[in-house]
C-alpha cells in the first residue's frame, strides 16, 4: 500500500498580487505524473485545500479537474477540510466526487463510522483503513458550560479533542478486526490518522494564520492515538513532530511567504558562472510531499522534493552586498520573485529608487522591500544599559521613535504629527505639574505663617 501525504495547498491564493495559478498547475500535474510513476494507491490531503472559503472559479475547476484526472489513475482520493476551507463549499460536492473514489470529509460529526475510512490498493484489496479528522471546530466535539474559567475551557476541549481521536481509533481497530475475520487477507492492516492543527513545539512562518481551536493554541502530540501514521496539515514547514518519523507536517507545496525558503547556499561555481566575489547562490528546494509504503508490517516513509516551478529569493545585506547578489540574475530565464533586506545605517528616502536602478535589466520581480536598520540593534542595548531615571521624557520618545521604520512621504508626515502631538501633551503635563507645584507650595508657606502669627 502507497499513500502519499500532501496539504495546504491554498488553491487561489494571491501573493504581493500575483497570482499562483501557474505554480498550482504545475504542481497538481507533477502529483499526476508522480502518482503514475509510482502507482500510489491514494492520496491524502490534511486540509486547507482552498485559501479560502470562497475561492475564484478557476481554484475550483482545477481541484474539480485534478479529482476527474488522478480516477484515471485508479488512485483513490481523501480530502479532509482545513481552517481556510468552507464546510459548506466542500460539502456541495461531497456526493458527486464519491463517485470518483474521492471521499471528502469536510468537518467533524456524530456519524463516526462516515469518517473512518478503508482505503484499498489498485488491486481492490483493503490496504490500510483511515482515521479521518479534518479541522475541529469547538462546538462540533464540546459543549460550552456557563462559568467555566479560561482553563477549564481549554482542559475540556484538549480533552474532548483526545476522545474525538479515540473513538475514531476504536472504531478503526473494530473495522480491522472485522476485516480481518472476514476475509483470507492475512497481511498487516495499518491504521493512520490526520490533523489539521497546531502541535505543540513546531516551526510555523509568516503565511501560516495562527488558529485557536477555542482557546487551545496548540494540541498535545502525546494525546495522538497509536497510529502507524498521523497525516498532519496547517503548518507549512515539512517537519516531524515529537521526535516521532510517523507524525509528520508535509508542508505546502509551494513556498506561500518568503520566510518559507530555505535560503541561499553558497557554492564556489554554478552552471560555470561566477559572481564578482567569488560565490554565487544556489535556491534550496525544500518543499515536498510524503510518501508512506506499508509491506507486510514494514513501514517505509519518503519524502519526496517538489520542484521549484516559481524561482523565489530571498537577499540580505548592506547595498553593496546586494548589488553583487542580484549579478547572479543576469542570464535568469524564468522571472525571480524577491525579497530584498537593506540594512541601512540612515534613513534613505530614495531607497526603492536605488533598488529599481539596481535591477534594471534583470529578469527579476521585486515583491517584497525591507529595511534593517543597525542602528536599532544599538538603541536597543543602549536602553538596557540606561535608566529611566537617566533619561528625560524626550529621550525615551525618541529612542522609542528611532525603532520605528517611516519610509513613504504619507508615514514621514505621520511622524511630523506624532512629534507635534507629543509636545503638545508633554507641554500640557509640564504646565499643569508646575501649577501643582505652586499650589502646593502655597499651601505649605500658608500654614508656616499663621504659625509665625501665633507665635
Amino acid at each position: 500500500m502507497k499513500i502519499l501525504h500532501t496539504s495546504d495547498w491554498h488553491l487561489g491564493q494571491n501573493f504581493f498580487t500575483k497570482s499562483r495559478r501557474y505554480e498550482h498547475q504545475s504542481f497538481l500535474q507533477w502529483l499526476l505524473e508522480l502518482v503514475d510513476k509510482e502507482s500510489v494507491d491514494a492520496i491524502i490531503i490534511a486540509g486547507d485545500v482552498f485559501d479560502t472559503g470562497s475561492p475564484p472559479s478557476y481554484a475550483r475547476e482545477m481541484y474539480n479537474q485534478f479529482v476527474v484526472d488522478l480516477h484515471h489513475t485508479d488512485c483513490s482520493l481523501v480530502v479532509l477540510g482545513g481552517n481556510h476551507d468552507s464546510v459548506s463549499m466542500l460539502n456541495e460536492s461531497k456526493e458527486l466526487l464519491a463517485c470518483l473514489n474521492t471521499h471528502v470529509i469536510a468537518n467533524t460529526h456524530d456519524d463516526i463510522d462516515s469518517q473512518v475510512i478503508t482505503l484499498s490498493t489498485r488491486t481492490k484489496e483493503v490496504g490500510a483503513v483511515l482515521c479521518a479528522v479534518p479541522f475541529i471546530r469547538p462546538r462540533d466535539v464540546v459543549q460550552s458550560v456557563a462559568g467555566s474559567s479560561s482553563t477549564d475551557k481549554k482542559q475540556a476541549l484538549g480533552l474532548a479533542i483526545q476522545q474525538h481521536y479515540e473513538r475514531l481509533y476504536q472504531h478503526a481497530l473494530e473495522r480491522k478486526t472485522s476485516i480481518e475475520t472476514t476475509t483470507s487477507n492475512s497481511k498487516y492492516i495499518p491504521i493512520i490518522a490526520t490533523g489539521h492543527l497546531t502541535a505543540v513545539g513546531v516551526t510555523s512562518s509568516d503565511s501560516v494564520r495562527d488558529i485557536y481551536i477555542g482557546s487551545l493554541e496548540a494540541f498535545d502530540a502525546s494525546a495522538f492515538p497509536p497510529v502507524d501514521y498521523m497525516a498532519l496539515g496547517h503548518i507549512h514547514r515539512p517537519q516531524i513532530v515529537a521526535k516521532s518519523e510517523s507524525i509528520r507536517y508535509c508542508g505546502s507545496p509551494i513556498p506561500l511567504s518568503f520566510d518559507e525558503i530555505k535560503g541561499f547556499d553558497e557554492i564556489k561555481e554554478l552552471d560555470g558562472r561566477k559572481n564578482s566575489d567569488g560565490k554565487t547562490y544556489q535556491q534550496i528546494p525544500n518543499k515536498q510531499v510524503v510518501m508512506i509504503e506499508f509491506n507486510d508490517g514494514h513501514k517505509k516513509i519518503t519524502p519526496v522534493s517538489i520542484p521549484i516551478f516559481q524561482p523565489m529569493a530571498v537577499i540580505k545585506g548592506t547595498l553593496e552586498e546586494i548589488a553583487l547578489k542580484l549579478q547572479q540574475f543576469t542570464q535568469s530565464e524564468q522571472t525571480v520573485w524577491l525579497c530584498i533586506h537593506v540594512e541601512i545605517q540612515d534613513y534613505l528616502s530614495d531607497l526603492q529608487q536605488r533598488i529599481q536602478l539596481m535591477v534594471e535589466g534583470l529578469n527579476v520581480e521585486v515583491l517584497q522591500l525591507r529595511r534593517t536598520r543597525s542602528k536599532q540593534a544599538k538603541a536597543l542595548s543602549q536602553v538596557k544599559n540606561e535608566t529611566l531615571a537617566e533619561l528625560s521624557p524626550q529621550d525615551v520618545f525618541i529612542k522609542r521613535l528611532e525603532l520605528e521604520s517611516f519610509e513613504s512621504e504619507g508615514e514621514i508626515k505621520r511622524k511630523d504629527r506624532i512629534i507635534d502631538h507629543f509636545n503638545v501633551v508633554l507641554s500640557e503635563i509640564e504646565l499643569k505639574g508646575s501649577m501643582l507645584d505652586a499650589a502646593e507650595a502655597s499651601d505649605t508657606d500658608g500654614p508656616k505663617s499663621q504659625q509665625g502669627e501665633s507665635k
